[in-house]
């Protein structure tokens, strides 16, 4: 059997439907091959006796989404004692901890004359306020201390990069890699896209940003997931986000053949 970790409503803002459908479109293509499949929220992971999974987990595999301290403290272990978790926890932290572009600034070194983008590094970002855009340097100090009023230490600061935001989905391992505007149709999470303005549809290549994608994806031991980039008018691009596991709402039936497919390859290995 194979065991499935739904996320937990607080990491899925504005995106509890979405994540909660991917999930189930995975689970029913795995059914459909035959295997044997039980999804779990991942508030009751380690629910099992004395915590440990592996009599029910005959595959030795577990898909997570799950985000959560407690739950992936308890998935390292799991890890320890040979179990394969996609995405690993490692990968869940890696996206957490950063963004890509940018320069780590502090208050003593933005520039007047630039903008930039602050975010909640200490856990997933779970609101609008755990993700700003600052128009310049007094603005970028302003939104730190608020962070920090709200009890939030570690906080990254980058640059923010003028272009066309495109958003992308991938899955390592398959061809599976879908792209898309997000200010085309305006579905959006926070509407932080809308800062770039409507995208000018920059030409630029697709397979090198999958490649590049990909890349960051064996890097981060992320096997399923999806980001942003920029493409700036000369069609260079710059990826500002990557993430763990995201809901694939434009290409969900996509995905979940993708991710069933990379399951039944393990799984024969």
């Amino acid at each position: 059997m194979i065991l499935l970790i739904s996320r937990a409503e607080r990491f899925s803002p504005n995106s509890v439907d979405k994540d909660r459908a991917i999930l189930q479109a995975v689970e029913q293509r795995l059914s459909e091959r035959g295997m044997s499949v039980m999804t779990i929220h991942e508030d009751d992971v380690g629910a099992y006796p004395c915590g440990r999974p592996r009599s029910h987990i005959t595959d030795n595999l577990i898909l997570s989404m799950a985000r959560s301290e407690r739950a992936l403290t308890i998935l390292r272990r799991y890890e320890r004692e040979g179990l394969t978790i996609i995405n690993s926890t490692a990968g869940v932290t890696f996206c957490t901890k950063r963004m890509y572009v940018g320069i780590g600034a502090t208050p003593n070194c933005v520039d007047d004359h630039k903008a930039y983008w602050l975010k909640r590094t200490d856990r997933t970002a779970q609101s609008r306020d755990d993700v700003c855009y600052a128009k310049d340097a007094d603005e970028a100090k302003r939104l730190l201390e608020n962070f920090h009023r709200r009890g939030i230490r570690d906080v990254q600061i980058t640059e923010h990069v003028e272009g066309d935001v495109v958003k992308f989905y991938g899955v390592l391992g398959t061809s599976f890699f879908h792209t898309y505007y997000p200010t085309d149709d305006g579905m959006t999470k926070f509407d932080n896209e809308d800062i770039n303005g409507r995208a000018h549809h920059y030409s630029y290549s697709i397979e090198a940003l999958h490649d590049e994608a990909d890349r960051i994806a064996r890097q981060a031991d992320v096997c399923i997931y999806g980001g942003d980039c920029i493409v700036k008018s000369d069609g260079s691009f710059v990826i500002i986000d990557f993430n763990d596991w995201p809901s694939f709402s434009r290409c969900k039936d996509e995905a979940a053949e993708a991710i069933a497919n990379i399951v039944v390859a393990r799984t024969r290995l």
